[in-house]
């Protein structure tokens, strides 16, 4: 089964960048959270539109056969490692597709682009105080 790692490095990026970036990475990382935001949900509400569907997991309880090993004593009391063949439960992450409606994702999609166009001008206002605040040395 192939795991999707699209969320957690959507995750992952802006706080490993907020982390072990320059100064002036971190500023306009932490002015522009709404904006970036905002951007990843639209792009993910016309991804559904475009595909007609939208994407959803949950976690399967699975089971399969393994290796366990038990510690038992022998007759003189010495400790033994014995393996043994055992089924053991593992809990996967499975991807699913969930019908959308087009009308709801198109009033959604609307919104979006207008809460994006509304929150750019800020976006690129705290960008260039950023770089001016922050300039970086090349």
């Amino acid at each position: 089964m192939r795991r999707n790692t699209a969320p957690l490095a959507i995750i992952a990026l802006p706080l490993l960048l907020a982390a072990c970036g320059t100064p002036q990475d971190r500023c306009i990382s932490r002015n522009t959270d709404e904006y970036r935001t905002v951007s990843a949900l639209l792009a993910e509400v016309e991804g559904n539109i475009a595909r007609g569907y939208s994407w959803e997991e949950r976690q399967v309880v699975r089971t399969r056969f393994g290796q366990c090993r038990d510690v038992r004593r022998d007759k003189d009391g010495n400790r033994e490692i014995v393996t043994r063949g055992c089924w053991r439960d593992y809990v996967d992450e499975e991807r699913y597709r969930v019908p959308i409606d087009p009308a709801a994702e198109a009033r959604k999609r609307d919104n979006l682009a207008s809460r994006k166009a509304a929150l750019a001008p800020s976006a690129a206002s705290a960008v260039s105080a950023c770089r001016a605040a922050f300039p970086e040395e090349t």
